[in-house]
């Protein structure tokens, strides 16, 4: 396992593609609402990538037809946008975007309250968000790979919660998927160590249910086995001399 270690130079242009991503990102929460379908997120994220001349790091990618994945109650990531159905008061939406800048991949997801969602589910947005955090405070040079996945496993399985096993964070650079992988569960103090100039897209995908999960006949869309609610945060971090840095705020 070869993981990539940035110059300073090469984390500025990543910030440089986050806070792109970031306007991005803000441009599609500003289209969530009752009544909105998933394809008028992706537009509003389309019109936005343009703007900024950015590059979609989604789009094509192994054939995905999409610049957003856009995940509702049950499914877990890479829900394709469509035009099928509304949202209604109620669902969560999980949008998870990247985009190119000089070169330079970013990688942010967030999910979306649409109206008024129940208790048991604005909880599983607060945890499955704060493991997310705990996660990146983690992310110190000197301390190992696990610590990271470790983090988000003890604070989401405490609330019973089922913690996807079959998609993790990665490393990202000039590539989308880079060494290492980055689970969000397992044993601390194990795995690589962690150094400056690592950069890593790290991100909880936590189910109300169990964990287990299964891809559509689409050949994208992840969903819980048992039809439960999941949740998916994602930030791309730097991991400095100075502690972690995240590029996509």
């Amino acid at each position: 396992m070869a993981i990539q270690i940035k110059s300073a130079n090469e984390i500025d242009k990543m910030r440089t593609s986050g806070i792109a991503l970031r306007q991005v990102h803000n441009a599609v929460k500003a289209a969530v609402r009752v009544g909105a379908t998933t394809m008028d997120l992706e537009r509003a994220a389309v019109a936005k990538i343009e703007e900024l001349g950015a590059i979609s790091a989604f789009k094509g990618y192994h054939g995905y037809p999409a610049v957003l994945c856009t995940s509702v109650n049950n499914e877990v990531i890479h829900g394709i946008p469509h035009d099928r159905g509304a949202l209604k008061s109620g669902d969560i939406v999980s949008v998870d975007c990247g985009v190119i800048i000089d070169g330079y991949y970013s990688d942010a997801a967030v999910t979306h309250a649409v109206g008024e969602i129940s208790p048991a589910v604005a909880k599983l947005l607060r945890v499955t968000e704060a493991s997310l955090y705990a996660a990146i405070d983690k992310a110190v040079v000197g301390g190992r790979l696990g610590d990271i996945s470790n983090a988000v496993q003890v604070m989401c399985e405490r609330e019973g919660y089922g913690i996807v096993r079959e998609f993790v964070g990665h490393g990202i650079g000039r590539n989308m998927h880079e060494d290492p992988q980055v689970p969000n569960f397992g044993p601390a103090g194990k795995g690589p160590r962690l150094k400056a100039g690592m950069v890593l897209a790290i991100e909880p995908m936590i189910n109300i249910g169990t964990a287990d999960v299964k891809v559509l006949e689409d050949g994208w869309t992840a969903v819980t086995t048992d039809g439960s609610i999941s949740a998916h945060f994602e930030h791309t971090v730097a991991i400095t001399k100075d502690g972690p840095v995240i590029l996509t705020r």
